[in-house]
């Protein structure tokens, strides 16, 4: 970061999978002057020009002074557990998301940048991509669906009530990195995804379950695509996406495994047997939501943004596998590592 005057950028969330990813990013920028962390707490790690402030937005706190002379605020903050709770997570990702909004517009910051996903999308077809037209409606039993789909019709209102903000909604796939690897193993696989178990020689079999494929995309790479966003003049809705998207013959090659039918029926009532046993974090509604995801065109992010990924769908996977082995981890409280025997 330059001593020159520069762009102001403010990132909620800033401590996440995602956060110290785009603030990372945001702190090598000569367009950038400076850059304001939200988190819920304050972190050992910073690069260079960065500063950071306390704010838990599942409270009642009123984000406009941390916003005001913002260029852009790029809304990433999201909690994902606990899922057996929807109360709580609707407080913070839906309540908190708009004070965020609100939050914006009464400080006038001109751009906002807001982490929707490919959850916010209703199910799609099997035999074709969809671009951003395609509804967001999500799937309803599903409580990260439902958030992210009910904050894209509050979007909506938002565009419509201030049309001097430049909004971009962000439709990621899944997101991963080396360093959020033991965070995304606590969300989603607890106690039954030990880091042995994804080992090459520790995987002999892999489930091909019908309806599960699904698109990924390096953390880096998304962390890019925010950064075009909140620099360049843009509107809309982006769908971001790597290549190749991922099934259990693709899967089965990165183990080194062989496949083997699994009917859906089966594989969600072994989920639901383990979730209703606390065994497992991840309800079986997200596995639900999981199957219906369309494969989504990321044409408009190439074109409008300018953006491509540099790491293939398998390389971000690669690299969340290996950081799940070695318990890889940055020093903040939500990407703390914790390597499992």
């Amino acid at each position: 970061m330059t001593d020159s005057p520069g762009k102001k950028i403010v990132v909620t969330g800033a401590t996440g999978n995602v956060g110290t990813s785009v603030v990372r990013r945001l702190s090598e920028d000569p367009q950038v002057g400076s850059v304001l962390g939200l988190a819920r707490r304050i972190p050992d790690w910073s690069p260079p020009g960065v500063s950071w402030e306390a704010m838990d937005l599942s409270e009642d706190v009123d984000p406009v002074e941390a916003f005001r002379g913002a260029d852009a605020v790029i809304h990433l903050a999201w909690r994902f557990q606990p899922a057996r709770n929807p109360a709580v997570t609707w407080r913070s990702n839906v309540l908190g998301s708009v004070r965020v909004f609100e939050a914006v517009a009464e400080a006038g910051v001109p751009a906002l940048i807001h982490a929707s996903s490919v959850g916010a999308y209703s199910p799609g077809p099997d035999d074709r991509t969809v671009d951003e037209s395609w509804p967001t409606h999500g799937w309803p039993e599903a409580a990260y669906t439902r958030e992210k789909a009910y904050l894209e019709r509050v979007l909506d209102t938002f565009e419509r009530d201030h049309p001097e903000t430049r909004v971009v909604r962000m439709r990621p796939a899944f997101l991963f990195k080396q360093e959020a690897a033991s965070e995304q193993r606590r969300i989603f696989g607890g106690r039954m995804l030990p880091g042995p178990l994804l080992k090459p020689e520790s995987l002999p079999v892999v489930p091909d379950i019908p309806g599960l494929r699904f698109q990924a995309l390096h953390t880096e790479d998304a962390a890019e695509a925010y950064r075009l966003a909140a620099l360049r003049d843009v509107r809309g809705a982006f769908n971001i996406a790597a290549d190749p998207p991922l099934d259990a013959g693709v899967l089965g090659e990165l183990f080194h495994s062989r496949t083997v039918r699994l009917p859906s029926a089966v594989a969600r009532s072994g989920l639901a047997a383990a979730w209703a046993l606390h065994l497992v974090p991840a309800s079986p509604g997200l596995f639900d939501a999981v199957l219906r995801l369309p494969l989504m065109d990321c044409t408009r992010a190439r074109t409008e943004l300018g953006w491509a990924p540099r790491h293939t769908a398998l390389e971000a996977v690669e690299e969340f596998l290996e950081g799940v082995r070695g318990g890889s981890g940055l020093e903040t409280a939500p990407l703390q590592g914790h390597k499992v025997g």
